[in-house]
């Protein structure tokens, strides 16, 4: 991941000062697609191990959330 967001950095960097060719701007875009899927997964996978507790100490974990945990564990 760390390389990933170094490699768009670079290029995001040289887009502003020399520009970009076509190799690389498909490259850029390419590289910026993986980085939002392995966010998600990462996003999802987090999601995945959340409990939501109201001031009182009551589960009020959103009813979508629940089924969603549920069906990842069976």
């Amino acid at each position: 991941m760390k390389e990933l967001i170094k490699k768009i950095n670079e290029l995001a960097n040289k887009a502003k000062t020399v520009g970009l060719n076509d190799k690389e701007k498909e490259e850029q875009i390419r590289l910026r697609q993986e980085y939002i899927k392995v966010f998600r997964g990462n996003f999802k996978d987090t999601l995945m191990n959340v409990k939501v507790v109201d001031p009182l100490g009551n589960n009020v974990t959103p009813k979508k959330l629940l089924e969603e945990q549920n069906r990842k564990k069976n």
